[in-house]
């Protein structure tokens, strides 16, 4: 659906209330044609999170998780092992 809005004074335009507070990334893909898409997106300071590295020592550590029941811990047993 195309729509005609108006850029303003500021340099803005309004998409409307209901996509207030969204992240949208605009790609300018030639001078003056942008694509506007709604997201998600990742801060750079938890982008290291999403290397394949990562993702996938996470992923691992997620289905240890749900393979292995909890359990009680032996703090004394631990807290010997810790001064070895």
């Amino acid at each position: 659906m195309s729509s005609i809005k108006t850029i303003g004074a500021s340099g803005q335009i309004a998409l409307g209330k209901e996509h207030a507070g969204r992240h949208v990334v605009v790609d300018e893909i030639e001078a003056g044609v942008w694509v506007v898409k709604l997201g998600d997106f990742i801060p750079d300071n938890e982008r290291w999170l999403h290397t394949p590295r990562v993702s996938e020592a996470i992923d691992e550590a997620v289905a240890w998780a749900d393979a292995t029941p909890a359990a009680p811990s032996d703090l004394n047993k631990l807290s010997r092992r810790g001064k070895r």
